[in-house]
């Protein structure tokens, strides 16, 4: 594939969501939510399509009432939720989530942890990378690294100790 076939799937079905939230700071929630829309080539959808589409995600993520206010006038859990349903616009198959509760309050980080479990019970694969072991406990799997190798594998609960991983380098003779 070429750059631009590549960022065609990085836009239609691959949704980020960032520790930081990454949001324009100028810009309301709703026309936040719609950035990637307006990147969609097939179909693209009309300027009516694209806000409809954007007041939906956000008001799944609670967030119907603040559709036009700016960042800096929401709490920080709301921004995360405005990053989450900008990531949720294109109705993308696979989430990947960096530290989505890092720089949350407790009620608010389990505010996103509820949420991307409804997301998960929906279909939708989620790819999360936490330091937090309570966060990392909600998942189906965890994949333990330490300073880039693999450690351990625990499925539902179950961890497999001791992990060995073995790679084998085949060379040209």
């Amino acid at each position: 594939m070429d750059r631009a076939q590549l960022a065609g799937i990085r836009n239609s079905r691959i949704g980020f969501i960032f520790q930081s939230y990454h949001l324009l700071p100028r810009t309301t929630a709703i026309n936040n939510v719609m950035a990637p829309l307006l990147y969609c080539r097939n179909p693209k959808p009309g300027p009516d399509a694209r806000r409809r589409r954007s007041q939906e995600v956000l008001e799944a993520v609670g967030l119907g009432e603040r559709l036009n206010h700016l960042p800096q006038q929401l709490s920080g859990g709301q921004q995360q939720r405005v990053a989450i349903a900008r990531a949720l616009a294109m109705n993308p198959l696979l989430i990947l989530a960096d530290e989505p509760t890092g720089n949350l309050d407790t009620q608010s980080g389990q505010e996103i942890m509820d949420l991307l479990h409804k997301l998960h019970g929906e279909g939708r694969t989620i790819v999360m990378v936490t330091h937090d072991l309570a966060i990392a406990a909600h998942t189906g799997r965890t994949i333990r690294l330490v300073d880039g190798r693999l450690e351990s594998i625990t499925h539902n609960g179950s961890i497999s100790l001791p992990f060995q991983a073995r790679m084998v380098i085949h060379e040209p003779r």
